[in-house]
């Protein structure tokens, strides 16, 4: 399973230091590893990734792909409150919701 995260439109981008640090303020423990087809957020103790896009070290969208047993349990309801303190919302099959 996978969620989409953008930030709206008028907003200005997030830089990729203020999600790994809102993912800290919910006592997850990231780690950005930046590969050549892309950045991506490994959360220690967790199968679920995120893939974050990433242009200069500044992020607009990013896909939370769930770990097997981790649909709807930790880390989801972390990464959606840190991703919402930091003004994002997600989108899925019945359009867009507040995180």
């Amino acid at each position: 399973m996978e969620t989409l995260l953008q930030l709206p439109e008028d907003e200005a981008p997030s830089t990729i230091s203020e999600v790994l640090a809102a993912l800290r303020k919910q006592d997850l423990e990231p780690r950005h590893e930046k590969k050549s087809w892309g950045d991506w957020i490994h959360l220690e103790g967790y199968t679920t990734v995120i893939s974050i896009e990433s242009n200069r070290g500044l992020s607009r969208s990013a896909t939370v792909e769930h770990g097997e047993g981790e649909e709807q349990d930790e880390p989801i309801p972390s990464i959606f409150r840190a991703f919402g303190h930091i003004g994002w919302h997600g989108i899925d099959d019945d359009g867009e919701f507040e995180l």
